[in-house]
């Protein structure tokens, strides 16, 4: 079979704007800084993944969406990503009028095709076109010479964006689109231009707002969509869900959230395996000056259980890196916590508070062979602090968490707090607690002089936290 991967809504650069590449950007919070991305579509070709994405062109503090071309990123190790420029624009279809949205390529027959929603200058809003290349490259051009799905099309979508395209074994291409709740799906002729039969509404899709990324794994076929229900997301924020199915065209099975909200209002997710690890591509609004028309595309490891079903993915703010493995090096410094002296509110009697300053190395966050801090069975907010017997300048803290896939999991939220002599008070311009999985979480704050060095720790529902390392620089 031929895995495709995609991710949908989208937005766009500039009117036949050719960007040249830009030098490798470390992932996974974001792949690059140089533009504002989105709604990313990964796609594997050899040893090398391709991110089509987006281009958000908003100024700041803009209200609206300013989309005019899209890119295309590859990376041969999922860590670095290369901007290959601006391969595809609305100037490549002479029926757009505007709004270059969410887009996924598929190949066929040693042929790509970039299947993208953009405003035509017809009846109605959004139409799906089609462009063709002849590498992930390009260069690409208006396949059909008008829209493959537009208004008109019979059973289309209330809001027909985000499409995404996918190959199954038997050679038998669908394409799933959609917003506004409105699902649909249709088979492709071999052409990959023209619909071959109805249009149909899959059923079973819980709470789809849009978004849809289709693949296959073990024989099973699953949906991933973004959905802004009260049960997942904040009032006007998205998640993503994912179904499952025996038959492409459904009926569909809700699993649950495989991606919590993120911090733009949209989401939008690609779902890919490379070299031997599964990924979550998506978008957030994490870069600096970034914002709801102003995002960022990223990835995170996405792991399986062993009955099919999708852990959730944890969100990270640093590299991710490209193997497996996990753990990766401490940030350089002076790691003032090996002078200190640790205590904490509480810790399990078979736990080791003194691991969390020993400068071990962890291999994961499931690594307890040097011992670790734990706080089970213990719920809600725990605390662990470092002491000095004279002042100290910290503006750094790195957090390695504990996590036995048991009944210690990755906390909820993290504060660093410090004592400015009469009490304890957050640190000023904290900028961010990271709770990722297998890595270094590293907060920093403007410097301040203290005695004290305290981290408050709050546990996800049902479940207790820990600590492997804990530094502060």
């Amino acid at each position: 079979m031929k895995r495709r991967w995609t991710a949908a809504l989208a937005t766009v650069a500039a009117f036949g704007l050719v960007l040249t590449s830009a030098g490798p950007a470390p992932a996974a919070s974001p792949i690059t800084t140089a533009i504002y991305t989105a709604d990313p579509a990964a796609l594997v070709v050899g040893d090398t993944m391709y991110l089509h994405t987006g281009h958000d062109e908003a100024a700041g503090g803009g209200t609206n969406f300013v989309m005019r071309d899209w890119h295309v990123f590859s990376s041969t190790d999922a860590s670095t990503f290369t901007d290959q420029g601006a391969k595809l624009s609305l100037s490549n279809f002479s029926w757009a009028g505007g709004d270059a949205w969410a887009g996924e390529v598929e190949p066929r027959g040693g042929k790509y095709y970039w299947y993208v929603p953009v405003n035509g200058r017809g009846a109605g809003w959004m139409d799906i076109g089609v462009a063709v290349g002849d590498s992930p490259l390009g260069p690409f051009t208006d396949a059909k010479g008008g829209p493959l799905i537009s208004d008109s099309t019979p059973n289309s979508s209330p809001l027909n964006i985000d499409p995404t395209v996918f190959t199954d074994d038997d050679g038998q291409a669908y394409i799933y689109w959609g917003s506004y709740n409105g699902v649909r799906a249709a088979k492709l002729k071999p052409d990959m231009i023209n619909l071959d039969g109805p249009v149909i509404t899959p059923s079973g899709v819980s709470n789809f707002w849009e978004a849809p990324w289709m693949f296959k794994r073990n024989g099973t076929y699953y949906l991933a969509y973004a959905a802004n229900d009260s049960g997942c997301s904040s009032p006007g924020y998205a998640c993503i869900r994912y179904a499952t199915a025996s038959n492409p065209m459904g009926p569909w099975t809700h699993r649950g959230v495989v991606l919590d909200q993120v911090t733009s209002t949209t989401n939008h997710p690609a779902i890919i395996e490379f070299k031997g690890q599964w990924y979550m591509v998506y978008h957030n609004a994490a870069a600096p000056g970034g914002g709801n028309f102003r995002r960022s595309v990223t990835l995170d490891k996405l792991y399986w259980n062993a009955d099919g079903t999708m852990q959730k993915v944890v969100q990270t703010t640093g590299p991710i890196g490209g193997g497996g493995g996990g753990g990766g090096q401490p940030p350089t410094g002076t790691n003032q916590a090996l002078a200190a002296t640790a205590s904490t509110s509480y810790v399990s009697a078979w736990e080791t508070l003194g691991a969390i300053k020993d400068g071990y190395v962890p291999t994961s966050s499931a690594d307890h062979s040097h011992g670790a801090y734990g706080n089970w069975n213990h719920q809600g907010t725990e605390w662990i602090e470092y002491q000095w017997p004279t002042a100290r300048s910290i503006s750094k803290v790195a957090t390695y968490w504990f996590d036995d896939n048991q009944g210690i999991d990755l906390p909820a939220s993290c504060q660093v707090q410090y004592w400015n002599g009469s009490a304890y008070v957050n640190v000023p311009g904290q900028s961010g607690c990271g709770v990722g999985a297998n890595t270094y979480n590293i907060t920093t704050f403007t410097p301040v002089s203290t005695t004290r060095l305290r981290m408050n720790i709050t546990s996800r529902t049902g479940y207790s936290t820990g600590v492997l390392e804990w530094m502060a620089l």
